[in-house]
């Protein structure tokens, strides 16, 4: 039996036509023409014209381009159909959040970044801060290692303070934060803007130095219909890499050189065993080797315990979130919950977080609107301020971790200071929790007073609460074998902001625009600590739950601190027929961190902006959709310093009162009534651009801070009984620019699309002034016209050889060590010999995201890197002290069989090598693949089939690749890092993530 037809012949026919733009009625080459619900496709040629075969009269054709709206026509009887699309502008419009209040992209005049809620649930994330790393140009933001729960640091145009915080502000829902944001869902964000330059940050005022986050949740709808959301993934995370060790054997012939080298291994006729020779009776004389019964035991049995791999293990991660939006044209609300799960790669590291979430919106009558966004989270942290994996870096790779009954052997060899790193790790022997419930709330109520006039009050507390308990039993490194030691720590916070804002917004003759803002503002801070330790807890059981019953009470502390910031705003918008900008602004801000007559400080802000597509003369010229010039000036303030400053402060101390003990208060700080505000202007260039509809679009920025008055720690002789007193003095400078566009690639008639997003920065920090003006600091490593962060020290040039040992010989060397730059030559190494060495600043950084998709499949990676900084890793200082007592990180050290420059031959009689800082530093360039999210979209007919509005399916692989020298030649673990020092005490492998998820609508 014949197949039957799928088209009738007889109504198959072709349908040409032409493709216009609306705008100028030009012909458009390269618009995509479909036929719906088939693969039928084909593009307009150069003069715009298409033909396209259609099966029926019922065909539709669709017409798609980039930049242009997507048009549906149906063919009936016709042989030609010619179009005219519109253009999409809809990107020039959206509206983007700049502090109370909101305006169109086309409108801005501040340096603004939106990262959106399609690139935050682009990747599985712990905290919002991970979402703008690589995505807003500016932005720098790093994160060390993958402790569960942990934090990235988060710099806007780098840093401008010593003293001071460098951490911008963050405002959700309208409500500056106190406490941190990690607290908050990133499934409940709608978008996050990033305010950087003075003159977007000045309505913050006081606080918007360092930039301002502004974070905006998700509200309801207005379409009468509910919509039911759930979010989840799950998936399993593992080591990327670990240090490489010594084996077993290569430990042992590393401690072998290490005696070989001060004349402490020689056979049993006492003469020097050679490098590369094994002698029995020589390892028996090493108290490291076979000294050690436990050793040579090992030795013998060629035992390489791994010590690492039984603290590392692979972990797993899940979210699951779920939320409800409805609504209708009085009422909105959205409603979510979420539960978040991180069990780290350490063993006893995890993170948990639950949280509700509920923003209702309801118009009263055509008057009154009010609202209410509240958040309730709850979140469990273990293993915060503990690091098993740090101990198993040292311990001997010779001994055995269990006895023959499959006990941990509490100390695996005669070294009192190495204990079984296993022990860390037994159920109760370590205990470090911290919990933390916060309740959140913005309300509002808003009037309409005349039309165009509004008065808006918000009123948003904010509590937290946490408990910090620490346990630390008998059996672990720290104790050893003593007294077990505990502590209990709970602090509170309150923090309360009121504001009442009136809005105006006028329109004039068609082209004038208008919009004032008023602002008064009160934000209130209250924080409370309590903490105990004790030690002796009679049964370990107890942990931290009953410091009552401990033999001995070790310290008590508590504290309450309290400041207030009292504000006032004005901010005017004007543009005339959209193509001459200028925003001005001027906020007054006191704060009870400062003397009685500094308290108030004014910031104002000026900017302009030139749309100049809108020119006449560009009226022709239609590949140009945006073109914009903007230029800013202002001054924002910083007042991040530890309360009563101003203030002379107590300590308490001990005397002798006859024969007896005693204790009395002297004084601790010298008081400065006269402290006030660091003060950031900053002057900024930008241009804001969209050509060929959409194609190619972004923005370039180009601007300079200067930071004046600075809160610095003013030395003082010691004379006066005084270190230091905190004063306004010095100033710093950052310069910078920063590019982000995004291109649009390929949208084929076949379905096939491609864009690419890219970012890039570069931040020139650099000390103009100090206390003396401009003279360097040598002790703090500040130097006039240099970073922040500047290590100034000696600069290895290699190893001595052995044919220089004459030469190391005048320099108070030897063969095998060190060899250090003679900088002026005067045959001997002194302090004036040190040089600068580098700076924990990138030259640049930058990301690129890659986005594919076709017919219901999507494909993105993204790429992040920073590129010529200089990192310090503790790892290669601490954990490589080539004495040939502990085990180490494995490294190309000098033999005479072996003479390399890398690293210095070991010395048994030495703890670290001299001038053993110089093999610490390394270039911190890296470049990290940092996700890969591979989904499936179901059709909309098999969507509603399942009884679902839509549904996504979807992978993820976070972290797969990191290319850097620190690692693939020294061995090193992860290069990003906080500041120069790579911590070896905090810091956990770097981890692979592999999470399968789905995205369901109702």
């Amino acid at each position: 039996m014949p197949r039957p037809a799928l088209t009738n012949p007889a109504q198959e026919r072709v349908v040409s036509g032409r493709v216009l733009s609306s705008d100028d009625n030009n012909p458009l080459p390269g618009v995509s023409v479909t036929v719906k619900g088939t693969t039928r496709g084909t593009t307009t040629d150069a003069n715009g014209d298409y033909r396209i075969n259609v099966p029926n009269e019922q065909a539709i054709l669709v017409f798609s381009s980039v930049g242009f709206l997507s048009q549906e026509i149906s063919v009936g009887n016709r042989t030609s159909v010619n179009v005219k699309v519109e253009t999409d502008t809809r990107a020039l419009n959206e509206v983007v959040v700049v502090g109370y209040g909101t305006q169109r992209k086309s409108q801005l005049t501040g340096a603004i970044t939106q990262v959106t809620s399609k690139e935050i649930q682009e990747m599985p994330i712990t905290n919002l801060g991970q979402a703008l790393q690589g995505r807003a140009a500016g932005v720098d933001v790093t994160q060390t290692g993958s402790r569960p729960g942990s934090v990235p640091t988060i710099r806007i145009r780098g840093r401008r303070s010593f003293s001071a915080s460098n951490d911008p502000l963050y405002v959700v829902d309208g409500i500056p934060l106190s406490a941190g944001y990690e607290d908050f869902n990133p499934n409940d964000v709608a978008s996050m803007e990033v305010l950087k330059d003075a003159t977007a940050t000045a309505i913050y005022g006081a606080r918007g130095a360092n930039g301002v986050v502004l974070i905006t949740t998700k509200r309801g709808g207005q379409k009468g219909k509910t919509t039911v959301s759930y979010d989840a993934y799950a998936g399993i995370s593992k080591p990327l890499d670990k240090l490489e060790l010594f084996s077993g054997s290569e430990f042992a012939e590393f401690v072998r050189e290490s005696y070989r080298a001060t004349g402490g291994y020689k056979d049993a006729n006492g003469n020097p065993v050679p490098t590369g020779v094994v002698d029995p009776y020589a390892d028996s004389k090493v108290a490291v080797l076979g000294g050690d019964p436990a050793v040579a035991k090992g030795l013998a049995n060629g035992t390489n315990t791994d010590w690492q791999d039984m603290i590392l293990k692979n972990g797993s991660m899940q979210n699951h979130s779920i939320g409800v939006q409805g609504g209708n044209d009085r009422t909105q609300f959205y409603v979510s919950a979420g539960y978040f799960k991180d069990n780290g790669i350490s063993k006893g590291l995890d993170f948990t977080r639950y949280s509700l979430r509920a923003n209702i919106d309801h118009q009263i009558n055509k008057v009154l609107k009010i609202g209410l966004s509240s958040y309730l989270m709850h979140s469990v942290r273990n293993g915060e301020n503990l690091n098993p994996y740090q101990f198993t870096i040292q311990q001997n790779p010779l001994a055995a971790p269990y006895d023959d009954n499959g006990n941990i052997i509490f100390s695996p060899t005669n070294d009192a200071l190495l204990t079984n790193p296993l022990a860390e790790i037994v159920p109760g022997a370590q205990v470090d929790q911290t919990k933390r419930y916060r309740i959140f709330n913005s309300v509002y109520a808003e009037a309409k007073i005349l039309e165009g006039l509004t008065y808006r009050v918000n009123f948003g507390p904010d509590f937290t609460l946490a408990r910090w308990g620490r346990f630390i039993g008998s059996r672990t490194n720290a104790r050893k074998l003593g007294d077990p030691q505990a502590f209990n720590e709970n602090r509170f916070g309150f923090n309360y902001t009121l504001e009442n804002i009136v809005n105006y917004t006028k329109n004039f003759g068609g082209k004038h625009n208008l919009n004032v803002t008023l602002l008064h503002s009160i934000q209130r801070d209250n924080y409370e600590r309590f903490r105990t330790d004790v030690q002796g807890i009679p049964a370990e059981s107890q942990q931290f739950y009953n410091l009552g019953a401990a033999s001995s009470v070790q310290a008590t502390a508590s504290e309450l601190v309290q400041w207030t910031i009292n504000s006032y705003m004005a901010r005017v918008n004007y543009d005339f027929n959209d193509k001459y900008l200028i925003t001005a602004t001027i906020r007054r801000d006191g704060s009870s961190r400062f003397g009685e007559n500094t308290k108030y400080g004014n910031f104002p802000g000026v900017a302009l902006g030139w749309n100049v597509n809108n020119e006449p003369f560009l009226k022709g010229v239609t590949w140009i959709d945006l073109l914009k010039l903007r230029a800013g000036y202002g001054s924002v303030g910083n007042q991040a310093v530890t309360p009563y400053q101003t203030q002379g402060l107590l300590s308490r101390t001990a005397y002798a009162w006859g024969t007896s003990a005693a204790f009395g208060y002297r004084p601790n700080t010298i008081g400065n009534p006269d402290l006030r505000w660091e003060t950031s202007a900053t002057l900024n260039f930008g241009v804001d651009f969209s050509f060929w509809r959409g194609r190619l679009q972004g923005s370039l920025e180009l601007y300079q801070t200067n930071t004046t008055a600075l809160l610095l720690a003013d030395q003082l002789p010691g004379s006066v009984g005084f270190n230091s007193v905190t004063r306004n003095v010095g100033e710093t400078r950052n310069r910078g620019v920063e590019l982000t566009f995004t291109t649009y690639n390929i949208n084929s008639p076949s379905g096939f699309k491609w864009s690419t997003d890219f970012t890039f920065m570069k931040n020139t920090e650099a000390i103009v002034s100090l206390y003396n003006g401009k003279v360097d600091d040598i002790g703090n490593g500040w130097f006039i016209g240099r970073p922040l962060s500047t290590v100034y020290n000696y600069k290895k040039i290699g190893i001595w050889q052995t044919n220089e040992a004459d030469k190391a010989k005048s320099y108070g060397s030897e063969v095998g060590q060190i060899k250090i730059q003679d900088t002026n030559a005067d045959g001997r190494i002194t302090a004036d010999d040190r040089v600068i060495i580098g700076s924990d600043v990138p030259k640049f950084s930058g990301g690129i995201t890659n986005r594919f998709s076709f017919k219901g499949f999507d494909l993105s990676f993204f790429f992040y890197g920073r590129f010529g900084n200089l990192l310090r890793s503790d790892f290669h200082l601490n954990r490589n002290a080539l004495a040939g007592r502990y085990e180490q990180i494995k490294v190309d050290y000098w033999t005479p069989n072996n003479p390399t420059n890398e690293f210095p031959r070991p010395k048994s009689n030495q703890e670290f090598p001299v001038y053993n800082s110089t093999i610490s530093y390394f270039d911190g360039t890296f470049v990290k693949l940092r996700n890969i999210n591979f989904g499936y979209t179901f059709s909309p007919t098999i969507a509603k089939r399942l009884k679902m509005e839509s549904l996504r399916l979807y992978t993820s692989i976070q972290q797969p690749f990191i290319w850097s020298e620190y690692r693939s030649k020294y061995n090193g673990i992860d290069p990003e890092t906080t500041g120069l020092a790579l911590s070896e005490t905090g810091v956990v492998p770097a981890t692979m993530v592999m999470t399968f998820g789905l995205n369901v609508r109702f």
